[in-house]
């Protein structure tokens, strides 16, 4: 006990790089990731449907093979006539992956308890040598 007392600061360099490290288990655990390889699999095995929530632009500029556009302002309304069966996963992607984080909040609370973000959005999707289309 007198170690932990005189070395205080060392203790806490010890729970705090333990706590660094366990920060991005935790948060793959609440579904904040989902890396394109993920994607992949969630595509081709569960039959997951992806759903680009940029503007119009950008999705013209470049997306997900397969994908469909939404754009964030009209998710609500379209995701409905979109994708009608709730069951599925939906992938949600955009340019960085902010847009997308956002949209699966509204996406869960319109049912659709399998829908994810890709973690880092088109960026992340390009650097992981996944195939691009454009319209």
């Amino acid at each position: 006990m007198n170690f932990i007392i005189d070395n205080w600061y060392l203790f806490f360099i010890a729970l705090a790089s333990g706590g660094m490290l366990l920060a991005p288990l935790v948060r793959e655990a609440t579904g904040g990731t989902l890396t394109p390889a993920n994607a992949v699999l969630l595509i081709n095995r569960e039959k997951g449907v992806v759903i680009d929530v940029s503007e119009p632009e950008e999705f013209a500029a470049g997306h997900v093979v397969g994908a469909k556009n939404v754009p964030l302002a009209q998710l609500e309304e379209r995701l409905p006539l979109v994708v009608k069966n709730k069951a599925l996963p939906v992938v949600l992607v955009c340019a960085k992956g902010a847009r997308a984080q956002r949209a699966v909040g509204v996406a869960q609370k319109l049912g659709y308890d399998k829908a994810q973000a890709l973690a880092g959005g088109m960026k992340a999707w390009r650097d992981a040598s996944m195939p691009v289309e454009k319209a």
